[in-house]
């Protein structure tokens, strides 16, 4: 099959994963107002909202003076970032505020505006509408020298209570400090197990460095990366029937991660951010069972750890294991024996086989930690194994832990590697 029958289409997206997602749970995501609603029942942090138009009276009669130095309007039920304006902060005279490329705005524009949201100008299903006013997010430091004007925000896509894909979405001038590809933001991909930056796509073409700058797009580490999968992931929670949808989440340099939108219908340019196939990723983690949002998390860690992101995680210490290692083993005498090992993240304890634990000199009665017992009770009484104390190096790092004992002598490895001994390491799948 070539790579491009992986990439998940537009008709197939529709077809197959776009049903997962029930009318009420559209409506939620197409509200920007419903939205906040069930983000602050389910406590999940989100800017706040300042005030909201229902009727073009209201705006009229609305005290603009009273607003802060800065601030966004933008309508309920807007697409592709349509009518949205950000205010900076206030000008020198009174009803008139600097937008984020220093161009100057007065109440009447803003009222104008708002009468055009209402008007339904940018509304989704082109119906009229209601606009709102919500705090303005500080963009954080990090992403300074980044991002045009604007303050880039992060889109999740969620599947199964698993992000299976995220993006870095960064404003430029073309995009007038907006943060929407349709726009010209700049499309970023990040690796789901580091927060890393790997890849860029603008206008259809793909980029190594910021345009009109050095800055390169790939080896960002961006901060909050578990909260960030989390909350996407809870905010999927909130909404059960969006079983397929795009977790748009921003840092705000004094509140941290928060969620600006839900979308019913996440683009798919996303693949091409991170040069990689949406259609596997949603096929792989179709009828997973999943406890939580941590489960999710680790889930997606596990599953899509990138290429690029090993080496950077080596240099930070972070070690990737395959199924299959070879491990040194100390023997009772203090030596180091190599062993054939298998890496399993289905099992909890690590396991030995008996005779090689005889071999090396642990079956000694002083190394003996406990028998751990099953079966059932019979004319021979229950079976039991012996859980020894053990030592053995894994990629260079030095484990001391415990190991139970069993007949392993029909199989293929001798020693086996179990989840509790497997902290701080990645395994690849």
């Amino acid at each position: 099959m070539s790579k491009a029958a992986h990439i998940l289409g537009m008709n197939a997206r529709n077809q197959i994963y776009l049903k997962l997602n029930t009318k009420k749970g559209r409506q939620v995501a197409d509200s920007k107002w419903l939205t906040k609603k069930v983000l602050r029942v389910n406590e999940l942090p989100s800017p706040k909202l300042l005030k909201l138009f229902r009727r073009p009276a209201a705006v009229v009669e609305f005290d603009w003076s009273s607003l802060p130095d800065n601030f966004v309007l933008k309508p309920v039920s807007g697409y592709a970032g349509g009518g949205i304006i950000v205010v900076k902060k206030k000008a020198k005279w009174a009803g008139e505020w600097y937008l984020m490329d220093n161009t100057i705005i007065n109440t009447a524009d803003l009222r104008l505006q708002a009468l055009d949201i209402m008007a339904g100008q940018y509304s989704l299903h082109n119906l009229p509408d209601w606009a709102m006013l919500e705090e303005r997010i500080k963009i954080a430091k990090v992403f300074k020298k980044y991002a045009y004007q604007g303050t880039p925000d992060i889109r999740v896509v969620v599947c199964n209570r698993v992000p299976v894909m995220a993006m870095l979405r960064l404003p430029t001038a073309q995009s007038k400090g907006k943060a929407n590809l349709h726009q010209g933001a700049i499309g970023v991909g990040i690796d789901l197990a580091t927060g890393i930056t790997t890849h860029a796509v603008w206008q259809g073409r793909f980029l190594q460095y910021i345009p009109g700058t050095k800055r390169k797009v790939n080896g960002l580490k961006l901060p909050y990366w578990n909260t960030i999968l989390a909350l996407a992931v809870r905010a999927q929670e909130a909404v059960p029937s969006l079983g397929y949808m795009g977790v748009d989440v921003v840092y705000d340099k004094e509140h941290g991660p928060v969620i600006l939108e839900l979308n019913a219908r996440p683009g798919l340019e996303i693949q091409n951010a991170n040069l990689a196939s949406l259609r596997k990723r949603l096929q792989r983690v179709e009828g997973l069972e999943v406890r939580d949002a941590d489960h999710g998390v680790r889930i997606a860690k596990t599953l899509f750890a990138g290429r690029f992101a090993d080496r950077v995680m080596a240099e930070e210490g972070v070690k990737t294991l395959n199924n299959e290692e070879e491990v040194k083993i100390r023997t009772s005498e203090g030596k180091r024996t190599l062993v054939l090992t298998r890496i399993d993240t289905g099992a909890f304890r690590s396991s030995i086989d008996r005779d090689l634990a005889e071999q090396l000199g642990l079956l000694a009665e002083n190394n003996i930690l406990w028998q751990n017992h099953f079966g059932y009770r019979s004319a021979q009484g229950r079976q039991s194994r012996p859980v020894i104390s053990l030592t053995f190096w894994l990629a260079g790092s030095k484990i001391s832990s415990s190991a139970s004992v069993a007949d392993r002598s029909k199989m293929k490895y001798k020693f086996l590697i179990g989840r509790n001994d497997l902290e701080g390491f990645l395994v690849r799948p």
